[in-house]
């Protein structure tokens, strides 16, 4: 489960703290998909960082099945962002000089157990994004929608409880925005963890059954939403 308890985040200005979130707190269970609404500078990125654990919140707490990461010392902190959270941004962030298969295998670097394993768990990733032809083929050479597929599989590779996309399809066009969610949603529902998408986009956010807004620094629970596939 992933509880957040009265968060909040602020950060320093010329003229005292700037609030972004304040008083956010709900609740997911493995299998729950989120989408997190709001306009450009709402504060949607900064959550996200916060749940992931690359910012620490202000005040308040984020636990991922009881565990509080930001109790944990720096090498414990840097391990359990490895082992437990993925991450898809707007822009797919590979490495130019690796192929896909290299780029996608890039967070088992870092990790305990069998190259053997993680591997072949890699290839059948990128199969499952449908990119088993272009498997040694290098960014440079693939399509805007391609680039973004490699990094899901990249983000999965880990098998994390918890998957965070920040705008993941700010950057393509609509049939390749609609790709990347339904294949998104796909692997969620398959992998059981806890899903969370923040988008400026009603049409993405009406694909998941939970959904929330950013307004004034407040996190909203739409109830009751429409849900066009989730």
């Amino acid at each position: 489960m992933l509880n957040i308890a009265n968060l909040s985040k602020a950060y320093p200005s010329p003229r005292g703290a700037l609030t972004v979130l304040s008083g956010v707190s709900f609740s997911l269970v493995p299998g729950d998909a989120a989408a997190i609404m709001g306009p450009s500078g709402s504060g949607k990125s900064s959550l996200l960082y916060v749940l992931g654990a690359l910012e620490p919140p202000t005040t308040g707490t984020v636990t991922l099945d009881g565990q509080d990461p930001f109790q944990l010392p720096a090498k414990a902190l840097a391990a359990f962002r490895n082992e437990s959270v993925g991450f898809v941004f707007q822009d797919h962030c590979l490495l130019p000089q690796c192929t896909v298969l290299e780029n996608v295998l890039i967070p088992t670097l870092v990790a305990t157990g069998r190259p053997g394993d993680d591997t072949e768990r890699a290839r059948t990733l990128v199969d499952r994004v449908g990119l088993t032809d272009r498997i040694d083929h290098r960014p440079g050479e693939l399509s805007g929608g391609e680039r973004q597929r490699v990094a899901v599989a990249r983000a999965l590779v880990r098998a994390p409880r918890l998957l965070l996309c920040d705008e993941p399809t700010g950057n393509l066009d609509r049939a390749s925005a609609d790709l990347i969610i339904s294949l998104l949603l796909d692997l969620h529902e398959q992998q059981h963890g806890i899903l969370i998408v923040v988008t400026h986009s009603a049409q993405i956010a009406s694909r998941f059954r939970i959904q929330f807004e950013l307004v004034d620094t407040r996190l909203e629970r739409i109830e009751n939403p429409g849900t066009a596939n989730a």
